[in-house]
């Protein structure tokens, strides 16, 4: 079932979200900016747009496997939310979480752009995100609405109270 959701760029380097094969759950969102991300630092990288998501439905922002694979950047706050009210610029929280080291110095490493031979230097664990890089995923998911109630008292279940780990590893 397909939902349409509007999407208005706010800048001409924004990227329109796309999906990488027929089948994907989530599309790609590229970043409208090149930003560097040092050991340690946390940014938020703009995608230059803006969407009018559907009325009981929410965009959730997750990682996108390869890039949490092969560095230390990390979505913090995965998976994220955009509610259905929101129409501000959309940006992707970013965490380096790779430790500074003074006394290294390595060509950068970049994700998915086109300099993938960059001999730009930079502290070992830095990352340049380029303009039209793949940075995270979205997932359009629907979105039901809670109505809460207050009761004296909750139907009994085996796990009861048990939390934090109280089913086991295995």
């Amino acid at each position: 079932m397909d939902i349409n959701v509007p999407v208005k760029k706010l800048t001409t380097d924004a990227r329109m979200p796309t999906y990488g094969s027929e089948d994907a759950a989530g599309f790609d969102l590229y970043a409208a900016e090149e930003v560097t991300i040092e050991p340690g630092e946390a940014i938020i990288v703009k995608l230059g747009l803006a969407f009018a998501i559907p009325k009981g439905y929410e965009i959730q922002i997750r990682p996108r496997s390869g890039i949490s694979r092969k560095s230390k950047l990390r979505i913090p706050n995965a998976p994220g939310t955009i509610d259905a009210d929101y129409r501000g610029e959309v940006g992707i929280p970013l965490d380096n979480i790779s430790h500074l080291s003074e006394d290294k110095v390595n060509t950068v490493l970049t994700i998915q752009g086109e300099k993938e031979n960059c001999v730009t230097f930079h502290p070992e664990g830095t990352y340049i995100i380029h303009k039209h890089d793949r940075i995270a995923q979205g997932i359009l998911k629907e979105v039901p609405r809670a109505v809460f109630s207050e009761v004296e008292s909750l139907e009994e279940t085996r796990r009861g109270l048990g939390g934090f780990g109280s089913t086991g590893i295995r």
